[in-house]
């Protein structure tokens, strides 16, 4: 009897063992889901030729806790009509900041640039994902302006229905491309 009672104990001490585990590696994976990282499955081709359908992305969440969207940033967010949707864009204009388009040209007016500069967008894409809009919008103190990359297949911020997107939508960053294993990537900015 005293044999079945050990063997008890051992057994209540191991389901215990068992149920602790299990909720700290549940809390941790909260935590590192709803504040760290976040998987994140490519829809669609608005951000093509750089990101195509279907791949899974690593997002960085804690970034944008730490500094605000730069320039150039691909991001991740929710949009402010369906908060189930999840998109992925580029961030090309800033807050406070004046963004004309003309044809396939973006000028950004800023502090630094009164009288404009010119994006230069062809470190990262080719004039044929561009097209030609007429776009003069100046940003307020929340809003940033998004675009996908592949113009003609995206709804954004050049979209009147869309527009600006505020700060308090912006997910993330986008971090590392895992799939498919062949385009492994990390992205540094």
């Amino acid at each position: 009897m005293p044999e079945q009672i050990s063997q008890n104990k051992k057994w209540k001490s191991i389901i215990i063992e068992f149920i602790q585990i299990a909720l700290i590696a549940l809390v941790i994976s909260i935590l590192i889901k709803y504040f760290l990282i976040q998987p994140f499955y490519v829809k669609g081709a608005s951000m093509e030729p750089n990101f195509h359908n279907h791949e899974y992305l690593i997002i960085n969440k804690i970034i944008y806790q730490l500094d605000n969207p730069q320039r150039g940033d691909v991001i991740v967010f929710k949009y402010p009509k369906s908060l189930n949707d999840y998109y992925i864009k580029r961030v090309i204009g800033l807050p406070k900041e004046r963004i004309k388009i003309t044809g396939t040209k973006i000028t950004i007016y800023n502090k630094e640039n009164p009288k404009g500069k010119i994006f230069d967008e062809n470190k990262f894409l080719s004039e044929e994902y561009k097209i030609d809009k007429n776009i003069d919008i100046t940003l307020r103190e929340d809003e940033y302006f998004v675009l996908g990359d592949n113009r003609r297949h995206s709804f954004d911020s050049s979209i009147d229905s869309f527009g600006p997107l505020k700060r308090k939508f912006i997910i993330g960053k986008t971090w590392i491309r895992v799939w498919p294993f062949d385009k492994f990537t990390i992205f540094k900015n």
